[in-house]
């Protein structure tokens, strides 16, 4: 008898331990702080790249940052596998777009995440219409999310992850606080850059792969059109879509076509060709990097110079 009452205590244990840790992992929009006395760098994720190096600029030797998207992958339609929620579940901080942006991020189990689209004013987002086939299973977002391209609102999710940064790991405030305030001097110089080298230009309309270019084009008074007239650049582009995108072409006097860096060109190289001096450069919407990018330690402001450099072309500015 006495063996069967340590058996029922042993189980009536082992269910209260599970469900402690059921609600440790649930996620928390309010980021819980370490353990005092922890002196191990705080374990950030981020969903995909411009916010993991934000994150790394912010979290410098303090945190340990990684990226839950590959090198190389394109993020809009690409899931968690149960090793990436595993992760997620052991780590500090969890940094993502929001916006409609990661629509997986509920299934990481986050204990502290944060959404570096709160207190964003977001745009809305167009959807597709007569000229493309709506992906199956793919739903797009109301809001459009690709907040991260224009470098006025980049500083606000620098800000974001700087508070989350600084609420699971207070002792260390002040170093997030100095590097947020560097990274975002950084960012006010590419955005002087980029005001600078638009200034002078013959165009303000431009076309590009799909439609993640509108809060920079409004930021720097452009126009944007694109290929794929939705927020995701997957689908297929109807005949008719195309004929449109040749005839604005040529209406406009456009002669490049901007592609991407983790799409195929192929479609981009259909359309050039039928234009009068059609050309193909790349404008990413830099949701990710290369391998070749990755091992050269390319970053956010660096690519964001490499696509005014290209705009320019299309734009055809005066240096």
């Amino acid at each position: 008898m006495d063996m069967d009452k340590k058996i029922i205590v042993g189980i009536a244990a082992a269910a209260v331990a599970v469900a402690i840790a059921v609600g440790v992992i649930a996620i928390s929009t309010q980021p819980q702080p370490l353990a005092s006395g922890d002196t191990e760098k705080v374990k950030v994720i981020a969903s995909f790249f411009p916010l993991y190096d934000f994150a790394s600029n912010v979290g410098g030797d303090k945190a340990d940052v990684s990226v839950i998207v590959p090198a190389g992958i394109e993020p809009h339609d690409w899931e968690p596998t149960p090793r990436n929620i595993a992760d997620a579940g052991n780590a500090d901080l969890i940094i993502y777009n929001g916006a409609g942006f990661e629509g997986w991020v509920a299934q990481l189990n986050a204990k502290n995440a944060v959404d570096t689209s709160r207190g964003i004013e977001l745009m809305e987002g167009e959807h597709e219409e007569e000229g493309e086939a709506k992906e199956e299973g793919h739903e797009e977002s109301a809001l459009d999310p690709h907040i991260w391209l224009d470098p006025v609102l980049a500083k606000k999710q620098v800000e974001s992850i700087r508070n989350g940064l600084i609420q699971v790991d207070s002792a260390n405030a002040d170093y997030y606080r100095q590097n947020a305030q560097q990274y975002i001097a950084e960012l006010d110089s590419l955005d002087a850059f980029i005001r600078s080298e638009l200034s002078n230009c013959e165009k303000t309309d431009f076309i590009a792969f799909h439609n993640a270019f509108s809060y920079f084009a409004k930021r720097y008074g452009l126009t944007q059109h694109s290929v794929h007239e939705g927020l995701s650049p997957e689908g297929e582009v109807l005949p008719q879509r195309i004929s449109e995108i040749k005839q604005l072409a040529t209406s406009l006097g456009i002669n490049i076509i901007y592609s991407e860096d983790l799409v195929d060109p192929r479609l981009a190289n259909v359309i050039a060709s039928e234009i009068p001096n059609g050309q193909v450069l790349v404008l990413s919407p830099i949701e990710g990097l290369d391998r070749e990018e990755q091992e050269k330690g390319f970053g956010y402001i660096e690519k964001m110079r490499q696509n005014v450099e290209n705009l320019k072309v299309g734009l055809k500015c005066q240096s």
